[in-house]
């Protein structure tokens, strides 16, 4: 697994998750990570004062996540998903296959991205007190 504590996430969220997600992403955004979202998290995001640009889901016939992905943009891909939704289930596969074919992170569980949370600002609060000394 590439740690990287800056770029830029991708993230996909299921309604369920929404409110669970928000401290989190928003843990990235203060470490200065830019955000992308598909539009429903991309409006929920902005409507909590994150910063977030909208990239459109492949099953609205674009292919801007994945050749985001292919091109090295991305840092991480956070993405859950209702049960039930073969829309996002279709985009998910794709989007998850899509990013181990190019070694980009890909989180499917919001505790795991808990602990990477933890270990970036603890990296992050280390580099900035031995900076300050």
């Amino acid at each position: 697994m590439n740690v990287a504590n800056y770029g830029t996430i991708f993230v996909t969220i299921a309604d369920r998750d929404k409110e669970e997600a928000l401290p989190l992403i928003r843990r990235f955004y203060q470490l200065g990570f830019n955000i992308e979202a598909t539009s429903g998290t991309a409006t929920f995001l902005k409507s909590h004062g994150i910063r977030t640009r909208v990239k459109k889901k492949l099953s609205q016939g674009s292919e801007e996540i994945l050749e985001s992905l292919r091109r090295g943009h991305v840092n991480y891909v956070i993405s859950t998903r209702d049960p039930g939704s073969f829309a996002h289930e279709t985009d998910g596969a794709q989007i998850r296959q899509c990013a181990s074919e190019n070694n980009v992170t890909m989180f499917t569980s919001l505790d795991t991205v808990r602990v990477l949370l933890d270990v970036l600002e603890e990296i992050t609060l280390g580099i900035s007190t031995i900076d300050a000394e």
